[in-house]
């Protein structure tokens, strides 16, 4: 372009000196004779002219210069304008790697909040139940003579009767499992160690509310619903099981639903009949328990149920006549459950449950009452009465007395607190209980205050 420019500049001087030399210079060759040229002034134009052409043709060097330097400096902005870009291509890639990478590395290890919403652990709850008391307890037995002897577990402790952990897994909308570990301590001042029973261990199938079925150590049909109704087990086991005519489990195959909006439920158990702290094969039959419930209303319970078996003890091994009778137990059941008030009584007979492997026969009977009444929802009284013949043919002078009193205080719901009295007195005899062996040869009695517990979570 600087070339261009010089020549066009060089041009423009050449036309005009031409233009101003030309006529002068014919004119002179025609007439002028030999001599020297005197100056010209057009030469000063001339000069003046060439002065404008290098001006001219600089300002345009420089013009060209400053565009030169503009475009290098525009490339350079591009070339650093690409570099930039290109830099953002890899770093792009890059966080999309990184991407890829976490996302593996989320779905092979994923986060612990995540795998407790959608693993293994998600289905499954974890649970659990106290019995705690601290308590005086006096006890005596009284020969024919009058005199009384009183018993080893006298005198103020802290217990804990139960402790019960529950684990629950569902498999799936039909398929669950749960296992119920049974700790005790130092039961009645009898045992220095620590018994740790499984007191449940059952897969359950759920088919349908009025079709569950459970193989298993599972809830017998009876205890459990009447320990839902009487609501103070953590103060005394209710009447069955406190005397010794009734357990809360056993292993065997249960069936059990409700139906009719819940009017109806009921359950049936094949068990083996020795209790949930012995799993073998010691007996070659198999015990029926069963239970039918009816809710008219909500708030009433109207319930039978019954027992027919050989209590475990009858094996192939032992002749027949090792195991004459079949125990057997009928059960009944009426009660209201308000908001406020709770009251029930039920009754129990039984025949040869205590002598299935005697000659003899027996019955026995009894019959519970209890209530309690809410001042406040955290404030409650209860009570209850029992009264049982254990040995209506045997021994038919044998009575057992008990009954309860209590004021209990509920912080929360899963938390009670109750200050408590309980008394049972045996005539003519001794009578297993959960609360040791009560009696004597002319009477026993057993007196209890303190606070009992209740921590469920």
């Amino acid at each position: 372009m600087k070339v261009d420019h010089r020549l066009a500049a060089g041009a423009a001087f050449a036309a005009v000196a031409l233009a101003g030399a030309a006529p002068g210079e014919a004119k002179g060759r025609e007439h002028a004779p030999a001599r020297k040229h005197a100056p010209d002034a057009r030469d000063a134009e001339i000069k003046a002219l060439e002065a404008k052409v290098d001006a001219l043709t600089r300002r345009l060097d420089a013009q060209e210069a400053a565009q030169q330097a503009t475009a290098r400096e525009a490339q350079t902005r591009e070339a650093a304008a690409a570099a930039a870009q290109a830099q953002a291509a890899i770093a792009v890639k890059q966080t999309q790697a990184a991407e890829v990478q976490v996302t593996k590395v989320q779905n092979e290890v994923p986060p612990l909040e995540k795998g407790l919403k959608t693993g293994w652990f998600a289905n499954t709850t974890l649970g659990g139940k106290a019995f705690f008391n601290v308590s005086d307890i006096h006890q005596t037995s009284t020969d024919l003579n009058g005199v009384k002897t009183s018993s080893a577990q006298n005198g103020t402790q802290t217990e804990l009767k139960r402790f019960y952990f529950i684990v629950d897994h569902k498999f799936d909308d039909i398929f669950s499992a749960n296992l119920t570990t049974d700790f005790r301590y130092n039961a009645n001042g009898t045992a220095k160690d620590t018994l740790l029973y499984v007191k449940k261990a059952y897969v359950q199938a759920k088919f349908d509310p009025a079709l569950v079925l459970r193989l298993g150590a599972a809830d017998l049909p009876w205890v459990p619903f009447d320990e839902s109704i009487y609501g103070y087990r953590f103060v005394e086991s209710t009447l069955i099981d406190r005397t010794k005519f009734g357990t809360s489990t056993d292993w065997g195959i249960h069936v059990l639903g409700s139906f009719a909006n819940s009017l109806v439920s009921y359950q049936v158990s094949a068990i083996n009949g020795a209790g949930y702290k012995t799993l073998s094969r010691s007996s070659d039959t198999v015990d029926l328990e069963a239970r039918i419930s009816v809710n008219p209303i909500k708030t009433v319970t109207l319930a039978v149920g019954g027992y027919t078996g050989k209590l475990g003890k009858s094996a192939a091994n032992l002749p027949a006549s090792a195991t004459p009778h079949r125990a057997e137990r009928l059960n009944a059941l009426a009660a209201y459950t308000g908001e406020r008030i709770r009251a029930g009584i039920e009754y129990f007979a039984a025949r040869n449950w205590n002598n299935a492997t005697t000659a003899a026969r027996d019955k026995s009977d009894g019959w519970s009452a209890f209530g309690s009444f809410a001042f406040t929802r955290q404030i409650l009284a209860f009570g209850r009465y029992d009264w049982a013949r254990p040995s209506k043919d045997i021994n038919p002078a044998l009575r057992d007395h008990y009954f309860n009193v209590g004021l209990d205080y509920k912080p929360m719901p899963p938390l009670d607190f109750a200050l408590v009295y309980k008394r049972e007195r045996a005539n003519s005899g001794i009578l297993s209980t959960s609360n040791g062996t009560i009696g004597g040869p002319d009477h026993g009695s057993y007196d209890e205050v303190g606070l009992f517990g209740q921590l469920a979570f």
